[in-house]
């Protein structure tokens, strides 16, 4: 299916090829940057409220402290849902309940019933970050945590923003080209690890008392034991944690794309970062161009 010359996928879209989904659309309205540095802004200042004020009363009991962080949280993460909305392929939708599915399942298995101090709780939110962009990845770890949160844990709401940053990070790590090659892939993933593993720790600190799984909070409860205070132990923990855990999901999601039918990867056009013309579609340019509507995300 060729795009229209006013298409937001530029000559991306047109390389998908006769019978694939379109992801042609006009530029997303000035608007949604408004709304996402909006809700950056508020998670932001919520993180920062919560590091430098210590509060005594987080995670002790739920009262109008923690729920005010937790508010805070997913005000900025709906904020950030919003303006991503608009910027998203309308072909990834159909995908995006078997990831949300993939990491409430393995999160809530991997997460809070073993020893492993990690969580593999956002290998659909990679994928999704990898077929179609920051944006789409973005919107699929935020909407990930809050049906995970809704129905079975409500703790993990508090951590939207760091689903939605891991989203948004496959899909900065895909357009620079990490899925290429394997290695290149585990450092992305172990480099996302870091700002994520930092968003977490003063929330598991002191809204849920370090770590919230049997591993992590093992892990938490070592730490503390050789004089860690909680949240130097959280962060140390948070932060090992998800330099390994992202490494891991990174790896996995490369594995996971590369064995996806040529077909099919190209049904979604910015999977042309992540493979040569010859590993993806014959007509594909050497590299793959940005488009308009790429840029915008």
């Amino acid at each position: 299916m060729s795009a229209e010359p006013t298409s937001g996928q530029g000559s991306a879209a047109t390389a998908a090829g006769p019978g694939e989904l379109s992801s042609s659309r006009l530029p997303a309205p000035a608007w949604t940057l408004a709304a996402i540095a909006a809700g950056s802004l508020v998670i932001l200042g919520t993180y920062l409220w919560v590091l430098t004020s210590q509060p005594a009363t987080l995670g002790q009991d739920l009262g109008h402290t923690t729920l005010g962080v937790m508010l805070g949280y997913l005000v900025g993460a709906v904020l950030i849902a919003a303006g991503t909305l608009p910027r998203i392929p309308r072909g990834i939708f159909a995908l995006m309940p078997v990831a949300i599915a993939l990491n409430i399942v393995t999160g809530q298995v991997v997460g809070t019933m073993t020893p492993i101090p990690l969580y593999l709780d956002s290998l659909g939110t990679v994928l999704i970050g990898v077929l179609a962009g920051p944006a789409a990845g973005a919107l699929t770890g935020i909407l990930g945590n809050v049906i995970w949160g809704v129905t079975i844990n409500p703790t993990v709401i508090a951590f939207t923003a760091g689903a939605a940053f891991i989203g948004a990070a496959a899909g900065w790590a895909a357009r620079l080209g990490a899925f290429r090659a394997l290695w290149w892939a585990v450092l992305a993933g172990a480099v996302a690890g870091i700002p994520t593993g930092a968003l977490g720790a003063p929330v598991a600190a002191f809204l849920f008392g370090g770590g919230l799984g049997v591993g992590t909070g093992g892990v938490v409860a070592t730490l503390q034991a050789a004089g860690l205070e909680m949240l130097h132990a959280t962060f140390a923990q948070s932060v090992v944690s998800d330099i390994a855990d992202k490494a891991l999901i990174f790896a996995l999601a490369f594995v996971v794309i590369w064995a996806l039918p040529r077909r099919l990867r190209s049904r979604y056009p910015f999977t042309g970062h992540s493979f040569t013309p010859r590993a993806s579609h014959p007509a594909a340019p050497q590299t793959a161009p940005r488009s308009q509507a790429e840029t915008a995300q």
